[in-house]
Formats: structure tokens, sequence, C-alpha cells
């Protein structure tokens, strides 16, 4: 008689790994630059968890590097390479410039070590709970991952982590039986890389729930909305809970966790779960603004334990206060290791706008997800949202937050949105004689400088010829204060590319990254509307975009057109360092590395003013430039509507063939449908149709 094959070993999971690795401290900024995610992060986790006797309870695991062949999955060679070579003496002289051209990253020689275990450290502990020798893991990695994309870093992370893990258990490790994966984010920010991986696969039901702030709050891209619901075979198994405002705490995750995700948990049935475990919207955060504790990310783990016998791995993602993340982590861990938590919850609310989205998101998966077809319970007590003061005030002071050191608090790279606006500069009382420009014999007044050196235009616009160097710095901290709505009628409609104006870098189809603003503050708002003017595409070719015209507005009113235009509430000196932008006049220092912009505003307060009486201002000491017309568009909420186009001499200079009309490249065509599709004016045929109609259409 044969003698039967012997059968898979399978260690009775008792314990819980955790994976913690020094070599992952070696990515740094430069120089030693102060930075919220900083080695330290790992360090402070590292000694929470050894001096509570936690780590002595887990079996502890040193980073393995992933194969470049396992990233491969879900990036791109291009970027592999690159995060391969970063650390090389080659990249030396250039390492930062490179990292200026992606959206929040630095580099530095220990970078790609640093990457490469980060990966390969999720995959290895994923792999041991997915075979059963781990009962669940928590893999203490850095860089984070959750929002790197394909071809691209972004928001601190190099790779994917998670995805890197999830794509090994479902593709490369079939053996391990693992069909179905539920990935739980519950970073303060949403994983945009994360959602893009598997927005059309089955297998993979991603959950994010995140601060979104009406489209405003990093990575602020449309597609964190709860409207982006997975396509083709994977749709409905993308769920996004977008909170619209900072201060959101245990009962509102607790919520969202009760009434969307641990339902469609139970009926998707997964075979194991990775946490994309950020801990930036814990309290005291200095970036995410919200108000989780230590035993509401207990409880919101406890929740998961229920689904895939318990086999959760967690992968740390963000959190940018070394003490509520150490703590926090620690009480995740002493979940997984068995210990028993007393939650006391009787007079927790969750805000209503909370209540309101969360209702919102069952409606949009109802279809896919029957049991979310009922109504939310009724009579709940809920707490109405926060003020404007309450929004912007600390996050708390409870016993498990510390005041940060300077290192970490003092800088905001991911922007909160951050700023109070005074109610007399909200409705622009302004003060001109407050603000002075600095000559080289006296001082005067802006508004004399303006007054002295108006000229009416032929095409009704008033000419500036201010002085390019005339203010002192003193104007960014006052035009700091003071909102204008920014329309849009291009490539900037899509939030992704406007953003490259503001936090710098370049998104998809880009060819060269923009440098930023000095603050790099999401707007605080965003609108759409039409306005009475003409859509056209001139010139012939562009440094960003390649060959092909790019749009521009007829300057002139025509009330027979109708063009669309995104809205978005920015600051005066965001609109000056967006037209600086545009204009081309923000320069890379080639001896020091440093940019350099225009040090005094082309729009002031009393070109404000002169918005009221003149349509717009063409601004004399850049006229040859591209983008020199600032156009005034009216008002919205007592706030001036801006835009900048071409002066009424380039539409002439376009009627006569002098400058040539072009239709937009497919790249630029793709960019412009893609901001008409996020505002959801118009679907993407509708778009197209919109782009090609002002194409093709003579002056």
């Amino acid at each position: 008689m044969a003698a039967a094959a012997p059968a898979r070993t399978v260690v009775a999971a008792a314990r819980v790994g955790l994976l913690y690795d020094e070599r992952m401290c070696a990515h740094a900024t430069p120089d030693g630059e102060e930075h919220p995610e900083n080695p330290e992060r790992l360090r402070a986790i590292w000694r929470k968890l050894s001096a509570e006797g936690v780590a002595s309870r887990c079996m502890i695991m040193k980073a393995k590097e992933a194969e470049d062949k396992y990233i491969a999955s879900v990036h791109s060679q291009n970027h592999i390479k690159l995060i391969r070579g970063i650390s090389s003496k080659e990249y030396d002289s250039r390492r930062n410039k490179i990292a200026r051209k992606f959206n929040s990253i630095y580099l530095n020689k220990g970078s790609s070590e640093s990457a490469f275990l980060a990966a390969g450290s999720v995959i290895k502990v994923a792999e041991k709970v997915a075979a059963g020798e781990l009962r669940s893991g928590i893999a203490l990695v850095r860089p984070p991952g959750h929002h790197a994309e394909h071809n691209e870093a972004m928001g601190f992370c190099l790779f994917n982590n998670v995805a890197v893990a999830a794509d090994y258990l479902l593709n490369e490790r079939t053996d391990l039986g693992v069909n179905k994966i539920l990935i739980v984010d519950w970073d303060v920010h949403h994983g945009n890389g994360t959602q893009k991986m598997f927005y059309n696969d089955p297998r993979v039901l991603f959950f994010s729930v995140h601060r979104f702030d009406y489209g405003s709050f990093y990575p602020a891209q449309g597609d964190a909305s709860y409207c982006f619901i997975g396509d083709g075979a994977g749709k409905g198994y993308n769920i996004n809970v977008p909170w619209e405002h900072g201060k959101c705490g245990d009962a509102d995750y607790i919520a969202a966790w009760d009434h969307v995700l641990l339902p469609v948990a139970e009926a998707f049935d997964p075979d194991i779960i990775l946490v994309s475990a950020g801990f930036d919207a814990a309290l005291g955060d200095p970036l995410g603004g919200c108000c989780i504790t230590p035993n509401g990310y207990a409880l919101l783990l406890t929740k998961l334990l229920g689904f895939a016998q318990g086999r959760i791995v967690m992968a740390l993602e963000g959190g940018y206060n070394l003490r509520s993340i150490a703590n926090s982590v620690n009480a995740c861990a002493k979940v997984l290791l068995g210990d028993k938590f007393r939650f006391d919850t009787p007079h927790m609310q969750p805000f209503e706008s909370s209540w309101r989205v969360i209702q919102a998101v069952r409606d949009e998966l109802k279809t896919f997800w029957p049991v979310l077809s009922s109504r939310l319970p009724e009579n709940v007590s809920l707490r109405s949202s926060p003020s404007q003061t309450e929004l912007y005030s600390s996050s708390g002071s409870e016993s498990d937050v510390e005041e940060l050191p300077d290192a970490i608090a003092s800088v905001n790279v991911i922007g909160i949105t951050d700023g109070i606006i005074s109610e007399s500069l909200s409705k622009l009382n302004l003060d001109e004689d407050k603000i002075e420009t600095e000559a080289t014999s006296s001082s005067i007044t802006v508004e004399q400088s303006l007054t002295d050196s108006a000229e009416p235009q032929n095409d009704g616009s008033v000419a500036v010829s201010k002085g390019m160097p005339s203010l002192s710095v003193t104007w960014r901290s006052e035009l700091s204060k003071v909102y204008v709505w920014y329309a849009s009628f291009g490539s900037n409609m899509w939030t992704p590319r406007f953003l490259c104006y503001i936090q710098g870098g370049k998104a998809e189809g880009m060819n060269i990254p923009c440098f930023g603003s000095h603050d790099t503050s999401p707007p605080i708002g965003t609108m759409w509307k039409t306005v009475p003017h003409r859509l056209f595409f001139g010139r012939s070719s562009t440094p960003c975009w390649g060959t092909g015209g790019v749009a521009f507005l007829n300057p002139e009113m025509n009330h027979n057109e109708n063009s669309y235009v995104c809205m978005y509430k920015i600051t005066l000196e965001q609109f000056n360092d967006v037209l600086f932008q545009e204009n081309r006049l923000v320069k890379e220092n080639n001896e020091s590395g440093k940019t350099e912009s225009p040090d005094s505003p082309l729009i002031g307060l009393s070109e404000i003013e002169f918005f009221s009486k003149n349509k717009a201002v063409h601004l004399a000491p850049i006229k040859d430039s591209w983008y020199s017309n600032v156009l005034y568009l009216g008002e919205e909420d007592n706030l001036p509507i801006l835009t900048m186009t071409c002066p009424s001499s380039d539409v002439e200079r376009c009627k006569s063939g002098e400058l040539p009309l072009c239709p937009p490249s497919k790249t630029y065509s793709a960019t412009l449908i893609k901001g008409l599709v996020e505002g959801k004016h118009l679907d993407a045929d509708a778009a197209a149709n919109y782009i090609n109609a002002a194409a093709t259409r003579g002056l």
C-alpha cells in the first residue's frame, strides 16, 4: 500500500508577528532637514512596545528586501529602476532635483534600501499569516506606501507596500488559497495609489476612510469621493468614506465600520485582511486634524477580528505625533495578542455630516451590496458640524498626546486646510495704506503706484506698469490673508494638475514639473460655473504638454458663448504664485538649487479694487507672456472671481493667422476631460465633444 503524501504543516498560530528593522531608518531627509516622516517614528513605536512588554510577547522578525519582479506587479520598470538606483553615487548631484519632481517626496542615500525593505517586509509578514505560521502580524515599515502610484512616488511614499503584498498573495502564492483580500485603509489621507492598482479587480475589496474636505484635503484628487466605486469587474469593490472636515473621531469611524465596512465585509468574506495602518487621524497628529484615540483604534481592529479567521496584517502608513502613534500601535498590538479592553462609548456621537456621508456611501453601493439597501437608524443623537474656529484649533491635549518636538511639529508638507479668514478680509474691506512698497529713495503706497501707472487699453482692460522688484517680502504675509476664487478653464480644471502649481511636482501627462507656491495649503473650497467667454486653443506647442495648442479664454464677453470653469478658493498670495508659474517667471538657481520668483505681486490689493470698475488688468511688465491678462469674472460669496488668459491683441493675431490656432494634443485633451468629468457636469463623451467643438470652431 502506497504511503500517503505528507500534509502541509500549519503551525498553530498562537503568535503575533512583529517586524522591525533599524535599516528602514536610513531613509531620512538630506542634510538632516526637519520633516514629519522621519526615522524617529519607527523608533518611538519600538520603544513603546518594548517598554510595555508587548514586543517580547510577539515573534520578532527582520526585514527582507522585495525582489524587483514582485514590485513590478504594481509598479513600472522605470519606477523600480529609479528607486533602485537613487541611492547610488551617480545620483548624488541630482537626487534633490529628482525628488522635487514628485509631490511631497525627499530622497537620500538610504532611500533605496529602505523602500525595498518596506515592500519586502509587508510581503514577508503577509505570507506567514496567509500560510498559518502566524495568527496575525504587524509590519513597522517606512517609507509608507499607499500614495505611491504605478509610475510615481508621492506623499512620502516610494513603493506601495500593501499593494505589492496583496498582488503577491493573489498571483505568486496561489498555493496559500488567498482568493479574496480586504484592504482597510484608515490613514487620514486617501489611499489613491492602492485604489488605482485594484480598481478593476473584484478579488480585492478596497475600503478607505479619509478626510476629503470636498476635494481639498491631500492628495486632493476627485477620485477620493464616494462616487468612485470601481470599474469593470471591480465595480462595487472600491469603497470611499470621505469625511467633509476634520475633528472626526472614534464615534465617526465606528459608525463607518458598523454601517458600511462590516456588513460588506461579511458579504465579501475575505481570506485575509491587510490594514494600511496610518495613525495620522489620531488625536494630536499635526497633519490629520482628527481625533481617534488609541482605544478607538483598538476597537476598530477588534471589529475586524471576526473576519478572515482573524488573519490580519497591519502595515504602517502615516502618523506624525510620536506619542500618539506609539500609543495607538501599542493598543492595536495588544488587541492582536488577545488582551481585553473596556470600551466606554455611551456618550459618543458622530457628526451629522459623517452620518450624511455614510448614508451617501450606502446609497452609492446598495446595488452591489444589497445589505446596504436599508436606511440608517433614525433618532440617533448626532453632533453638529464643527465651527471654523473649532476646526482650526488644536486637535486636543489628552493624556495620550504630548507636545511634539520642534523638528516634527513645525513642518506641514501634506497640507491641512490651515488658516482662518478674518471677516474684514473675506469681505475685501482692504486698507492699502497698511501695505507699502520699498523704493530706493522713498516709500509709496501700492495705490499711488498703480494710479500713477495705470493706462486704459483699447480692449477695455487696464495696463499696469508695476516694477517687479518693488515690494518687500511683507506682501506675502498680507496677501496670505486675502481670499479670491481662481477660475480655471484649461488643464487646471483637473485638481491634481492644479495642485502642482500649489504643492509642486507634476501630474500624469506633464513633461516638466511645477515649482509650487510658497504656501502649499490646498484650496479651501471648489465650485463650478459657466462664463460668457469663448474657449479656444492657440499656439502650437508647450514645454509641459508638447505639440498642440493650449486653452485660452477670449477676454471679450459674448453671451452666446459659455465655457466651463472650475473655481478654487485660494489666497491672493497663491494666485500670484500661479500667475508667476503660468508665465514662467519662476526660475531655478543653478548654483544654489533653490527656486527664485518675483519679489512683488502682479495682483495686489489695489488691483482688486480696480476689478470692480475694469473687466481686466493687462500686466504690462509681462505683456508679452501668454497669460498676462487677468480677467475679473464677477463675485461669489463676496470674493472676486479671477482668471488669467491672453490679451485681446493676441486674439486678433490669432484671427489674422500671425499666431496659430491649433487643436490640443491627446494628452492635454485627456487632462481637460478628466477635469470636466471630475466636476460631474459632463460625462467623458460630452466633455470630449465640448473640447473638440472649441478646438474646431474659428474665432
